[in-house]
């Protein structure tokens, strides 16, 4: 018989963060690996999902999404960054950002196609680009300062660019990308009418600079495709309600693909999630402040402990170098700190296409309670001996 896995997966195998929840679990590690809170989302929220089961909510939503959702949506955007995004044709609600992203490439882009992606990226990236047939074309930030090089950028774009994909604030470095360098990818994109698909899932935790979203710069509304989702924000990462935000036609290419994938989304927590919408300002000021103080926490202590760290600038992960505990790969200090040290990681070279870029560092996710925090570090001076 031939192999039963298509070749098309062949090369992506379980992703990372499967392998390193499950080597957590095994060795009884504190998993900083994964990026879920061990900590609940806001009771308002729940109730409100608890409600629309109570009220009967329990039947599919539109494939676009629910109405109230939508309008959540719409207000959302106008408030947050003055864009105006018509709520029945310009918003699709997909079961996560993860889902919106496989979408949206795979509405947009035939075989053939080059899509431009920086590394280190989030894995499901050059999945749902090869998944789609088309070529991602791989753009490298580097350390220490998670910087891009203006002419290998251009050089990635060309005739048969289709789209940029773009994460800001960006997992796993926690770059917020600046309006400096949002132009520069602006101007290429318009230059070779390619189309920008922005995730922007941590836009509300952002420590230093600004979030800019791409579709606020001028010329770029009509050719962006923003994408984000409720469960970063609001802690409930397991709901799995994500969105695009786009142009009429650019939405209907996203809604072609999304409605053979998953078609609609839980509809009790869409109303949960559009509770949680109308939240506002002050919510975000506060998971801010919380985030924080999580991150200065975590970063001040690893680097008392040895490591080559510096404070993110949105996220909630933090990237730190381990050379002075004598390791020179990411993946043996990640095996070595869960088997030994009972904390895990994630080694960032597997969100490489050039794995020698990241192999010198590895990612902490601090989404965690304080007291977690607190046990992780009690563990890591471990290496201090």
């Amino acid at each position: 018989m031939r192999p039963a896995l298509a070749s098309r997966l062949s090369d992506f195998g379980t992703t990372i963060f499967t392998e390193m929840t499950r080597l957590a679990v095994e060795h009884r590690a504190i998993n900083l690996a994964q990026g879920f809170p061990d900590f609940d989302g806001p009771e308002f929220v729940k109730e409100a999902a608890i409600a629309a089961i109570r009220a009967g909510h329990g039947q599919y939503a539109r494939m676009s999404g629910a109405p109230e959702l939508h309008r959540a949506l719409s207000a959302k955007y106008r408030r947050d960054w003055n864009l105006d995004y018509a709520a029945d044709t310009e918003i699709t609600v997909t079961s996560g950002a993860t889902e919106a992203i496989f979408a949206t490439i795979q509405g947009l882009c035939d075989p053939g196609d080059e899509v431009v992606v920086f590394e280190p990226y989030y894995d499901s990236y050059k999945a749902s680009v090869r998944m789609a047939g088309a070529v991602p074309r791989i753009v490298t930030l580097r350390t220490p300062d998670w910087a891009f090089d203006p002419e290998e950028v251009r050089r990635a774009f060309g005739p048969k660019t289709r789209a940029l994909l773009l994460n800001s604030p960006h997992n796993p470095t926690g770059k917020v990308f600046s309006r400096d360098e949002l132009e520069l990818l602006g101007a290429l994109c318009r230059e070779h009418e390619a189309i920008c698909v922005t995730d922007e899932v941590y836009e509300h935790l952002v420590y230093d600079g600004t979030h800019v979203p791409m579709a606020t710069l001028p010329g770029m509304r009509e050719r962006t495709i923003t994408i984000s989702s409720f469960g970063k924000t609001f802690s409930l990462t397991g709901w799995k309600v994500g969105w695009a935000a786009a142009p009429p036609e650019l939405t209907a290419a996203v809604r072609a693909a999304h409605q053979f994938i998953t078609f609609a989304t839980a509809t009790p927590l869409q109303h949960g999630a559009a509770a949680a919408l109308a939240a506002g300002p002050a919510y975000y000021e506060a998971l801010l402040a919380d985030y924080r103080g999580r991150r200065d926490y975590v970063v001040r202590e690893l680097a008392r402990i040895g490591f080559a760290v510096s404070p993110p600038a949105g996220t909630y992960f933090a990237c730190a170098g381990f050379r002075a505990f004598g390791f020179d790969d990411d993946r043996a200090f990640v095996r070595h700190l869960i088997e030994n040290v009972g904390v895990a990681a994630i080694p960032p070279s597997v969100f490489y296409d050039h794995p020698e870029h990241g192999r010198s560092y590895v990612r902490f996710a601090f989404c965690k309670k304080r007291e977690t925090l607190e046990q992780a570090v009690e563990r890591l001076e471990k290496l201090c001996a």
